[in-house]
């Protein structure tokens, strides 16, 4: 099954117990602590993200998401508008040397290949909305190629540095972005072969709440800019 997880998590605490809540033989699949679960999202990110109700269909599932076989596209407000409408970051991904819960951008042997694609979708007075596909699946990469090209991620308390209001905003915005208090991130499309049949399905999570409200000051403000 595949749902919207901030959704799913919302009315249950943690999504392994919402699951375990409403489908209790899933504690067989993967363990009790994964309940299913096929792959994570970062924490505050929202989307799709994939249960699995048997473990046939989770070593399936696993083996595209690990084969890189699985098409997955976010949608990113960040701070800055690119030079041009489209990009590829090409850059490897590790450890962060001084703080450890950090990823970064590393040339080193302990760095992994990494490569993000991106598109402009709407341009606003001092931020853009993003399409994002990942050609590797690492820890946090989204946030840290974006970071890394200095277009971070709206709202990111890891990777964003210090809240950048822009001149001549409305205070409508200036007060949006105040209180928006995750990173603008949502695993909005993801596709992948079903285990049983072979064939190719997507599935989409609308984009939730507190960020179309935000893209909403954001398009509003824009008329002025």
């Amino acid at each position: 099954m595949v749902l919207p997880a901030a959704t799913f998590a919302e009315t249950s605490g943690t999504l392994v117990n919402a699951a375990l809540a409403r489908w209790p033989e899933m504690a067989a699949v993967g363990g009790i602590e994964r309940a299913g679960i096929v792959h994570r999202l970062d924490k505050d990110t929202s989307g799709v993200i994939v249960l699995a109700k048997s473990a046939a269909a989770l070593d399936a599932l696993q083996a595209q998401f690990k084969a890189r076989a699985v098409s997955k596209r976010y949608l990113a407000l960040v701070e800055g508008i690119p030079t041009t409408s489209t990009g590829l970051i090409d850059a490897p991904i590790g450890r962060d040397q001084k703080q450890r819960k950090k990823m970064a951008v590393l040339y080193s042997e302990s760095a992994k290949p990494a490569m993000t694609d991106y598109r402009v979708l709407e341009r606003f007075r001092a931020h853009c909305l993003l399409q994002v596909k990942l050609h590797s699946g690492r820890t946090h990469q989204i946030r840290v190629h974006m970071a890394h090209i200095r277009h971070p991620v709206v709202g990111d308390p890891l990777y964003g540095g210090r809240l950048q209001i822009p001149a001549g905003c409305s205070e409508a915005l200036r007060e949006a972005l105040r209180s928006f208090r995750r990173q603008a991130l949502h695993a909005f499309r993801l596709g992948f072969e079903h285990p049983a049949t072979g064939e190719w399905i997507e599935w989409e999570a609308p984009v939730p709440d507190d960020m179309e409200q935000l893209l909403s000051v954001l398009r509003e403000d824009a008329k002025d800019a």
